[in-house]
């Protein structure tokens, strides 16, 4: 029986490659295992618009949800008029297609650690780094009195690593 296998498998292999190659390297490219290996550490200094240090709206602790995540979440008003959202001391595990959201606080997909169905949010960006501090911009037309929850969300796998709600200053 073995002997058979072998004696199949010895007369097709190039016709197993030519299936088995294609099929690996669309595995590898929809599930990029080398992201999940790279740590990215950032350290953004906080904007300043002028002499008039950004005024602090809101702050949350960030906690863990699919993953450990930490650190603080801070709503920022520059003395233009911009908003920014900072987060300090920042860690959270790495993963592919990871962003930061500003989410509903009423939005019933974050009582769960992998969402079914969509968030109710307002995309800040992708996440710049799995470690340190970091600012994304909040478009001009965020009503601060409905989404004043910060989540850290992993798109590929709808899972929220980790959220703080945010409370007035």
């Amino acid at each position: 029986m073995t002997l058979q296998i072998a004696t199949w498998i010895s007369r097709r292999k190039w016709t197993v490659a030519a299936v088995g190659f294609p099929i690996f390297i669309a595995a590898w490219w929809a599930f990029r295992p080398d992201k999940l290996w790279i740590n990215e550490k950032v350290n953004e200094p906080a904007p300043f618009a002028s002499a008039l240090d950004p005024q602090p709206l809101y702050t949350g602790r960030l906690q863990g949800k699919a993953h450990q995540t930490s650190g603080r979440a801070t709503l920022y008003k520059r003395s233009d008029g911009k908003q920014y959202l900072r987060l300090t001391d920042f860690i959270t595990s790495n993963g592919p297609d990871v962003h930061v959201l500003l989410v509903r606080g009423d939005d019933q997909g974050l009582q769960q650690e992998i969402v079914r169905g969509n968030l109710d949010s307002v995309e800040l960006g992708s996440l710049k780094g799995n470690q340190g501090d970091q600012n994304y911009d909040l478009p001009g037309t965020t009503d601060l009195t409905k989404y004043r929850t910060a989540v850290i969300y992993c798109e590929r796998f709808h899972a929220i690593f980790g959220l703080a709600r945010l409370e007035p200053f």
